[in-house]
C-alpha cells in the first residue's frame, strides 16, 4: 500500500478482536511513529505499550480520573461504575499511551512538540492501517486529567497525547465523510 492510498483509506477502528498481536508488528508501528517530523529533531514522544493485564495501568488511571469526579457517589454504585471504566483499558489486545516529553531544548516550544508528538501518532495509525490492524486515537476529558497523567507517571511539561486501541478489525471501515480541501484552502498569490 503506498502512503497516499494508506492516508485516503485509513479509518478509525473502535471494535478489534482480543486476538494477541505480536510484539513485532507493534514495534514496527513504534519504528514508523520515530520517523515523525520534530521541530530541531528533538524526537519528542514517549511510547507505553500495554498488553495483557499491562493494561490495568490504563483502567486504575480512568477509575482514579471518574472517582474524583463522582464524590458523591459511594458504595457498591461507585464501585459498579469504577468497574465499568477499569474495563475501557481492555476493549483491545493492545493500548499505547502517547505522550509528549519535551525535549529541554532552549530552541524548543512546547507547541512543537506537541504537534512533534500528535504527528508521530497519525504514523503510528497509518502504519497500524498498511498493516491490516485496526486502530483507533482516543483521547478525551480523563486523558488530559492530573489523575492519568500521574497513573502514567508523566511529570512537568510532560502530557499524554493518546490512547491508541490496536488491534484485528472486529468491523468494517466507517464510509469517509472529507470537505474537499478547497473549501479550506485560500490561494495567496
Amino acid at each position: 500500500m503506498n502512503v497516499e492510498e494508506a492516508i485516503r483509506t485509513r479509518r478509525s477502528i473502535g471494535r478489534v478482536k482480543q486476538d494477541p498481536i505480536e510484539r513485532s508488528a507493534i514495534e514496527r508501528l513504534l519504528e514508523a511513529a520515530a520517523w515523525a517530523p520534530s521541530h530541531h529533531n528533538t524526537q519528542p514522544w514517549t511510547f507505553i505499550v500495554m498488553t495483557g493485564e499491562g493494561r490495568a495501568k490504563l483502567g486504575e488511571g480512568y477509575a482514579r480520573v471518574a472517582a474524583a469526579s463522582m464524590p458523591e457517589l459511594s458504595g457498591e454504585e461507585l464501585e459498579a461504575r469504577l468497574a465499568k471504566e477499569r474495563q475501557k483499558a481492555y476493549r483491545a489486545p493492545v493500548v499505547i499511551a502517547a505522550a509528549c516529553s519535551p525535549s529541554g531544548d532552549p530552541c524548543a516550544v512546547l507547541a512543537e512538540e506537541l504537534a512533534a508528538a500528535h504527528a508521530a501518532v497519525q504514523n503510528l495509525l497509518l502504519a497500524a492501517h498498511a498493516s491490516g490492524l485496526g486502530a483507533i486515537w482516543r483521547s478525551g476529558d480523563p486523558m488530559y486529567h492530573p489523575l492519568m497523567q500521574e497513573a502514567f507517571g508523566l511529570s512537568g511539561e510532560q502530557r499524554l497525547v493518546g490512547f491508541i486501541y490496536v488491534g484485528v478489525p472486529d468491523m468494517a471501515a466507517p464510509e469517509p465523510k472529507r470537505v474537499p480541501p478547497a473549501a479550506k484552502t485560500v490561494w495567496v498569490e
